[in-house]
């Protein structure tokens, strides 16, 4: 399955993403194509594809991207190959990607989404993560908590919805949807083979 978590900007889906990927080896990492510039320590192939604009622009509209979108100026995508690949061969992926990525892989793969979107307790503790982060300009902070609003409007559109007030209870309550995903019936590869050795 698709394991697809969204949320504004500092809500903590990066995070809690890292931390299911950190205790579950066997959940493969959607390593998405952005056109930004990396961070201090990120790494190409790793972190992110790094990409050119025009680079970017030619994957989308070749149809090597499962979703897309241009955010704050900046092109963010998932590569269509390899998340193909990993759900053939049996494999869960995570993603922490935004809600129109989200509205684009479930359009694309209705039948392998399962979704989570990360609420902050507060607009006035996402402001505060964003500026504790260190990371970005106040004027990219202020773009950030304009666009908080238009985000949280679509939580509705999600499966499950988790308020990441206290972290290891968020990420203990994104493990569970995880793990209820994993136990759809029609999920579990080999179920029917296994039931057959019963006889029944």
């Amino acid at each position: 399955m698709c394991f697809v978590i969204s949320a504004p900007s500092g809500a903590g889906k990066s995070t809690i993403a890292n931390a299911l990927r950190a205790s579950e080896p066997q959940l493969q990492h959607s390593v998405s194509v952005t056109t930004r510039q990396p961070r201090p320590g990120e790494k190409d192939g790793v972190h992110y594809h790094f990409r050119t604009m025009e680079q970017f622009e030619y994957m989308a509209s070749s149809g090597e991207l499962l979703e897309w979108a241009t955010v704050f100026g900046r092109g963010y995508g998932t590569p269509r190959a390899p998340v193909e690949a990993a759900l053939e061969a049996g494999h869960d992926m995570v993603f922490d990607i935004d809600w129109q990525g989200h509205q684009q892989i479930r359009a694309a793969l209705p039948d392998d989404v399962v979704s989570l979107f990360v609420l902050p307790p507060s607009l006035a503790e996402l402001e505060r993560r964003l500026h504790s982060r260190a990371s970005d300009h106040i004027e990219e902070i202020a773009r950030r908590m304009a666009a908080a609003r238009d985000e949280i409007s679509h939580w509705h559109e999600f499966d499950h919805v988790v308020v990441n007030k206290d972290l290891d209870r968020a990420i203990f309550e994104a493990r569970a949807v995880l793990t209820s995903g994993r136990l759809k019936t029609r999920r579990q590869t080999g179920l029917a083979e296994f039931i057959a050795t019963f006889g029944a």
